[in-house]
């Protein structure tokens, strides 16, 4: 069986910064003395000076012990995959992240009584929601090692939960870690405050290389489909997951791909935008409907819903705020799911477009989408280098809007009538 890290596709260099991280956690924890609850600096201070158990204090500054990280990197480049993994290494019984003992399995399989994993279903991580966490983590770990937050998307914090957050980690327990998880270091996605008492570990983009060996080793997806999905992700692991085993996937891949050619006047773009709308909303609600009917179904038992008895009928008339609350939330969720699948769309087109760009410029690098490269030829042919980029760049400037919150259907339409006018 593969260590915790194994799953890490492409990160060598950050698998070696959190593996020796991990190493100087486990010689606190065999230090005769309890850790400092001062901040960092004191906490790698001390790791320094009690890490003879592992060799030679090491000269690199991140190979230290630290009670807050932030993980970086591009979508697909498996930040939340790293945050877990390090926190399985850091709950590991040897203190190396075997990978089989009770700490790391429970870890990664999201039932260890000390780790708490905070994934946003919504469109942001509320101030109640994380003054709540912060209050749990502050508790002595019950397994005796280490009490661990992990926050996937932490860039979605609002100001007030990042102001909880902060105190935190300013003033961190003694045995306790926070993993955030972000697309960048930048002020946009976690500020400046958090990020100066944190320890960044950047991630990148791997290479579709090694995601189509991890497709074949872990997932025994044939080579030739691993290569083709790993190529059509981009680099991203789950997705290229679901293009090589999902045909429904696969399939509306297809239809974006085929955006392209529908493009022919100001009708048919308005068309194609409605068109991959309806589909990225009929994508999101298949996937948040089974579990809002059981949390719908739960809070009515819960509140007494077909109960007979005499408070039955009082208890439900009053359980119309909880009711609401439920349903803004899942409202909240199904807009996240909206747009994060139309975002998958959007980065399929805009595969394509690239592929266009670098027929036109005539650059020796390998197709994103290979089963569509001659049509892309012949879009290089048409539009020429020039072309091409503006009709890229149509695609992030869409993407850029729906993350600021513009409206989908105003942003998606006039991506398409920027790439039929070119």
């Amino acid at each position: 069986m593969t260590d915790v890290f194994g799953d890490l596709v492409g990160q060598d260099e950050a698998v070696d910064t959190l593996r020796r991280a991990a190493a100087s956690a486990a010689a606190l924890l065999r230090a005769p003395v309890t850790a400092p609850a001062g901040g960092h600096d004191d906490l790698d201070a001390f790791a320094e000076e009690h890490d003879g158990d592992q060799g030679p204090a090491p000269v690199d500054p991140g190979a230290g012990m630290t009670h807050a990280w932030i993980f970086t990197g591009p979508p697909g480049s498996g930040r939340s995959v790293a945050a877990r993994a390090f926190a399985a290494a850091l709950e590991c019984v040897h203190g190396t992240g075997c990978g089989s003992c009770p700490g790391c399995h429970t870890t990664l399989t999201g039932t260890h009584a000390d780790v708490r994993l905070v994934v946003p279903e919504g469109l942001s991580i509320g101030v109640n929601e994380m003054r709540a966490l912060v209050l749990r983590a502050a508790s002595a770990p019950s397994g005796g090692r280490w009490q661990i937050v992990i926050i996937e998307d932490a860039d979605r914090l609002t100001e007030a939960a990042g102001n909880a957050l902060l105190k935190a980690i300013e003033e961190p327990p003694p045995r306790t870690v926070f993993l955030l998880c972000a697309p960048s270091t930048h002020p946009d996605d976690i500020s400046v405050t958090i990020r100066s008492r944190c320890r960044v570990v950047p991630l990148r983009q791997p290479p579709p290389t090694a995601v189509a060996e991890v497709l074949v080793r872990r997932d025994g997806i044939a080579p030739d489909v691993a290569e083709w999905a790993a190529a059509a992700a981009q680099g991203h692991v789950g997705r290229a997951r679901r293009l090589a085993r999902d045909p429904e996937a696969r399939q509306r891949r297809d239809a974006v791909l085929a955006v392209p050619r529908r493009l022919t006047g100001v009708g048919a773009a308005f068309d194609a935008a409605s068109a991959l709308i309806e589909a990225a909303e009929a994508e999101a609600a298949a996937s948040v409907a089974e579990i809002d009917e059981a949390e719908r179904s739960a809070l009515q038992t819960a509140l007494g819903a077909g109960g007979t008895g005499r408070g039955a009928a009082g208890a439900m008339r009053g359980a119309a705020g909880q009711l609401k609350d439920l349903e803004k939330r899942q409202k909240s969720r199904a807009t996240r799911a909206q747009r994060d699948a139309l975002d998958r769309a959007l980065v399929d087109l805009a595969g394509f477009y690239r592929d266009a760009l670098v027929m036109a410029l005539r650059a020796p690098v390998a197709p994103v989408h290979t089963d569509t490269a001659s049509l892309a030829g012949a879009g290089a042919q048409k539009w020429d280098a020039e072309g091409s980029l503006r009709r890229l760049e149509a695609v992030l400037e869409c993407r850029a809007a729906i993350e600021a919150n513009v409206k989908p259907r105003i942003a998606v339409e006039a991506m398409m009538l920027a790439l039929w006018r070119g």
